[in-house]
């Protein structure tokens, strides 16, 4: 897999938000593969259904490394998917730590769908402070601060270049998809579970 393609792999995972110019906002598709024939992938979803998505000539497929909480550092550039506390601070339910060439991607704090009432914040990490309950970070997101608390249990992970040899039945994936106006999906990029590192977010 060339440079390019594992930076459209990566990119894939920071575009949350829909682009301007699309004809419907993007379908997020979390599942378990079914089967691969041809290029329509077929994924048995977490919600209980089947959905096939037609793939690019020449996906994009990326995996995910874990990392030690202790990764996440000041001047990290992160996303992280979290829902709201009683105290106001919002808890993580993963991080994504951006290589740095996508520093910037998706940058901002928007509504997620991990969970009813998840958000997600592409941002820079301001500060980082150590806690018994976890690692308290304060983030940075075009002007505008949030602070997240990651708990010591809470997957922290970094992208890795896959291959469609990975794409195989039983295997996790989370594919954001374009939907036409039949209804019909696709996709250029895919991240798929691999050694046991199951995509998060």
């Amino acid at each position: 897999m060339n440079r390019r393609c594992i930076l459209l792999a990566l990119t894939g995972l920071a575009l949350a938000r829909p682009p301007a110019l699309a004809q419907a906002a993007p379908r997020r598709i979390r599942g378990t593969i079914e089967g691969l024939s041809g290029r329509d992938l077929t994924i048995a979803t977490r919600e209980g259904g089947r959905e096939t998505v037609r793939l690019a000539e020449n996906p994009a497929v990326s995996a995910l490394r874990r990392l030690e909480l202790s990764a996440i550092t000041p001047g990290s550039f992160i996303g992280t998917a979290a829902e709201p506390g009683p105290d106001g601070v919002w808890r993580a339910l993963e991080v994504l730590v951006f290589p740095e060439a996508l520093r910037g991607a998706g940058e901002g704090h928007y509504a997620w769908d991990l969970t009813p009432s998840s958000t997600m914040t592409n941002a820079t990490v301001d500060s980082v402070v150590e806690g018994n309950d976890g690692r308290s970070l304060t983030l940075t997101a075009r002007g505008q601060q949030v602070r997240v608390m990651v708990p010591p249990d809470v997957p922290v992970v970094t992208p890795i270049p896959a291959s469609m040899e990975d794409l195989k039945p039983g295997a996790q994936v989370f594919i954001i998809a374009a939907q036409a106006a039949d209804g019909t999906l696709s996709a250029n990029r895919v991240t798929v579970a691999r050694d046991g590192v199951v995509p998060p977010m």
